[in-house]
């Protein structure tokens, strides 16, 4: 069972935080790319879960719950369900 910190510190999670931050992807909930050399920056990179820690407790430490967002997006978003996109087009345009 996960302790009352899995999810934000800890060995784990900074193994799995840097793995993702080694992607370097765009953020999940907006797609634009995220800042990935600045701590400060309004879209620097932090580690989303996809399901909330406080109501899926069990998946904060599992690595197919944890997606890169821009820190302005991962603070607004906060625990409710991400807003839905545009999905993906049929064809390259």
């Amino acid at each position: 069972m996960a302790g009352p910190n899995a999810g934000r510190s800890g060995r784990r999670w900074r193994t799995l935080s840097a793995q993702l931050k080694a992607q370097r992807l765009p953020c999940w909930l907006c797609g634009q790319p995220i800042n990935y050399d600045n701590d400060s920056d309004p879209h620097a990179f932090t580690v989303d879960h996809v399901k909330p820690r406080s109501t899926h407790p069990e998946l904060a430490e599992d690595p197919t719950n944890l997606r890169p967002a821009g820190a302005r997006c991962n603070k607004s978003r906060g625990a409710r369900d991400p807003k839905p996109g545009l999905g993906t087009t049929s064809r390259d345009w």
